[in-house]
């Protein structure tokens, strides 16, 4: 190629935004642009004539490089998601494209590969999820949003915390979070459940023991009110202690005093208690299975999560993050659920809860050979085959829930768009776009 020639092409090459780079069939890199460098920090000089591998340090170079299987196959590839690490140390997210370099009579001479930063779609992402995002809790619901507003309140104090709501709602995330917002939140947060443990067992695992306190106590052991000291005692499942121990759980939370099995003299307990149930203790109460005073005593402050099902906007949202999640397990690239496979969750139940989504997402993604999940990667019980039709009143429209759900908001805000669009994380405009799609007045 002559030099003007070259120097032409390499002024085209220097105006387009996206990096663009080749190589030949050594894999040496024959050309870098000025939007290589700028995305790679590395400067043209020191990226010709090196393997392109050495250049690009990206998550996918040795075990599945893009630019092989295109010179291997002959098929294109087109905006894939990959991460590369530049001359700085930074992760950089970047889309890639590949394409054949060959001559006008056939014969391949090498690869040309395109790539565009996507640092600010990602960080404005991030920013859009962190407006429905507290404490790795991911929700844009109306009821879970007032509970974050109370959160930091009850965090301040001391106070025993009880969280009711179905298993798989999140209770001990929300009490990680009321532990990391405290002023324990450099101590420990010990958590036990104590609907898996015998009654026996239970005792000596809250409180410890000491040696020779039975036939097999060899050493001291200590419990877990004396493991959170400083810190956050989690008690989940705290519907499930017998009567027994529930005078011995009452004795502490009053007297900030325990005694490990075998133990000559108390000790301090230096912890905060937050419980949690999935049961109904008022029944339980009435039933007479559960102290009332103890009740009285875990319940001076109350949370009620409510189950996924009666928060079903988010739903799209979780899913979201959970494909994000099981991309960087799996190392895959899924971009997301076809309008029918959301629609199908949309449709369901989950009396799983959120933990029910998670565990669906991830057998979705070990059954998608694809880019996107459909019903059929879905578990059989969720989108049995040949009809996506499950219990309920029938699949949801996936506009028409958005159309109700936007309405729904409106109306408690009192029309006031402003508002509105403050309360489902999103800006004005676009609130006001999806009104007239929507056909909302």
């Amino acid at each position: 190629m002559k030099r003007n020639e070259q120097a032409f092409h390499e002024t085209i090459l220097d105006s387009i935004a996206d990096g663009v780079f080749t190589v030949d069939k050594d894999w040496k890199v024959t050309s870098f642009n000025a939007a290589a460098e700028r995305i790679t920090g590395v400067p043209k000089k020191d990226a010709l004539g090196r393997k392109c591998f050495e250049v690009f340090r990206a998550n996918i170079c040795e075990s599945n490089c893009l630019l092989k299987q295109t010179l291997t196959t002959g098929t294109p590839c087109v905006n894939k998601t990959v991460r590369i690490i530049n001359a700085g140390g930074a992760s950089v997210p970047i889309s890639v494209s590949t394409a054949i370099l060959q001559t006008p009579s056939g014969k391949i001479t090498g690869g040309v590969e395109t790539f565009r930063d996507l640092s600010v779609i990602e960080d404005l992402r991030k920013e859009i999820l962190g407006r429905h995002t507290f404490a790795d809790i991911i929700t844009k619901d109306h009821a879970m949003l007032k509970v974050f507003d109370v959160l930091p309140s009850m965090a301040k104090s001391d106070t025993t915390v009880l969280i009711t709501g179905e298993s798989g709602t999140g209770k001990e995330l929300l009490a990680r979070a009321l532990h990391h917002l405290s002023h324990r939140s450099q101590g420990p947060f010990i958590s036990v459940n104590c609907g898996a443990l015998p009654d026996t067992l239970l005792e000596s695992e809250l409180f410890g023991y000491k040696k020779g306190a039975f036939t097999d106590a060899a050493r001291d052991k200590p419990g877990r009110f004396h493991l959170a000291k400083g810190g956050t005692l989690f008690l989940d499942e705290i519907g499930d202690v017998s009567k027994a121990l529930q005078v011995k759980l009452l004795r502490v939370l009053q007297e900030k005093r325990f005694e490990p099995l075998g133990a000559t003299a108390s000790e301090t307990a230096d912890v905060r208690v937050i419980a949690a149930t999935n049961t109904n203790l008022p029944e339980l109460v009435s039933q007479g299975k559960f102290r009332k005073d103890l009740f009285y005593r875990i319940n001076v402050l109350s949370v009620e999560l409510p189950p996924l099902r009666d928060r079903r906007c988010d739903i799209p949202l979780l899913a979201d993050h959970f494909i994000e999640h099981f991309n960087n397990v799996y190392e895959k690239d899924i971009e997301g659920l076809s309008d029918h496979a959301l629609a199908v969750l949309m449709n369901h139940d989950f009396p799983g809860n959120v933990r029910e989504l998670q565990n669906i997402i991830e057998h979705a993604f070990i059954m998608c050979p694809a880019a996107t999940i459909m019903p059929e990667h879905l578990p059989r019980q969720i989108a049995p085959s040949g009809s996506p039709a499950i219990s309920g009143p029938g699949p949801v429209d996936v506009k028409e829930f958005e159309r109700q759900h936007i309405q729904n908001a409106l109306e408690q805000n009192r029309y006031s768009r402003q508002k509105t669009a403050r309360q489902l994380g999103m800006h004005t405009a676009t609130l006001w776009r999806k009104m007239k799609k929507l056909g909302i007045e």
